[in-house]
């Protein structure tokens, strides 16, 4: 159930609800600031716990105080599916508890 793709209609509907994440090429995807490098590594540390949770790993890029995270499950052909946006749900709740701010449109430079 939770590795069935979504359709795009599903995609957007759910998006509305995750504030700061878009969808990139069949993946959940957002970039985070942070007010440092080691608030950085935090939210690196904190979306680790919540991908081992789930059992759910993404794809994480660490730029000093900025973290480019994409979600997509690949059981699925790299398709979003509602276990993406479970995990990108508790990575946006780790990240407010860090003061992260999602830049998601800086997803075109990263």
């Amino acid at each position: 159930m939770a590795h069935e793709p979504l359709t795009e209609e599903q995609v957007q509907r759910e998006l509305e609800g995750l504030e700061g994440w878009t969808d990139v090429g069949g993946a959940l995807a957002t970039v985070y600031r942070l007010p440092s490098a080691a608030k950085a590594l935090e939210l690196i540390a904190a979306v680790g716990e919540v991908a081992e949770d789930l059992n759910h790993h993404p794809d994480l890029d660490w730029r000093y105080n900025r973290v480019i995270v994409r979600f997509s499950t690949h059981e699925s052909d790299t398709a979003i599916t509602l276990l993406d946006v479970e995990a990108a749900h508790r990575c946006s709740l780790r990240a407010a508890a860090l003061d992260a701010v999602a830049q998601p449109e800086r997803l075109r430079n990263a």
